[in-house]
């Protein structure tokens, strides 16, 4: 694990910035580090996109469609950078229901397919999203991005939650590597993780990326019981 938050410490607005912020707005270092992380973000993406993506998206796409009807993507409005709603796209885990936009994943959900759930415990759903990182819409690395309604409701009742914001979300972040995943049935379950990210803003740098990617396809051939 490489945070760990014992219980709730909400960052002031003011200790709170993102990566490409770190030094004053304007200055040239600024203007480094958000370029740096830039071409950071849209090599691996295409290396990805070319290499995994371009023959993996037909068979995945195949396998669904023969389970169950409906398209093979799914996107979803989620919030992204300072607010601003943008399609988050994965590979269709679930039925389609009417309740997708508004109704986390939950242990033994009957919606999730059987290839669904072999898509989400290995993070193949997200795959989609290199295409959004390509877009601009999302980074690598970041506070991942939540459905718009959860978004109102966790503004009103965390402290600071709307500063995780002030960066792009990401395909996968501090608090995913650290152990907080899966679905949010408490209020301090999401706390944890805002503060993870607020601190992964604070913190940022182009190593501490590097590190939470390694993490990241290090946890993805470890079956993590909290995804479902």
């Amino acid at each position: 694990m490489i945070y760990e938050q014992d219980g709730p410490a909400p960052y002031p607005a003011s200790e709170v910035a993102p990566p490409s912020a770190q030094v004053a707005v304007g200055t040239r270092a600024a203007l480094h580090h958000a370029r740096a992380k830039r071409a950071f973000d849209v090599v691996f993406a295409l290396l990805v996109v070319t290499l995994m993506l371009s023959w993996l998206a037909p068979l995945i796409a195949l396998l669904i469609k023969l389970e169950s009807k409906g398209p093979a993507f799914f996107k979803q409005l989620r919030t992204g950078k300072d607010g601003r709603p943008f399609y988050c796209l994965k590979f269709r885990s679930m039925a389609p229901n009417a309740a997708a936009d508004e109704q986390q994943a939950s242990r033994g959900d009957h919606r999730v397919t059987r290839v669904g759930a072999f898509l989400r415990q290995t993070s193949l759903d997200e795959l989609p999203q290199f295409l959004n990182v390509l877009r601009g819409e999302m980074s690598i690395v970041g506070p991942r991005p939540h459905m718009l309604r959860h978004t109102e409701y966790y503004a009103g009742e965390i402290h600071n939650f709307m500063d995780r914001h002030r960066a792009l979300p990401g395909i996968t972040g501090l608090a995913q590597v650290s152990g907080l995943r899966g679905e949010t049935k408490e209020l301090d379950a999401m706390n944890k993780r805002v503060q993870a990210d607020l601190h992964y803003l604070r913190t940022w740098s182009f190593w501490l990326d590097v590190k939470i990617v390694g993490r990241t396809v290090a946890q993805v051939v470890v079956r993590n019981e909290n995804v479902f």
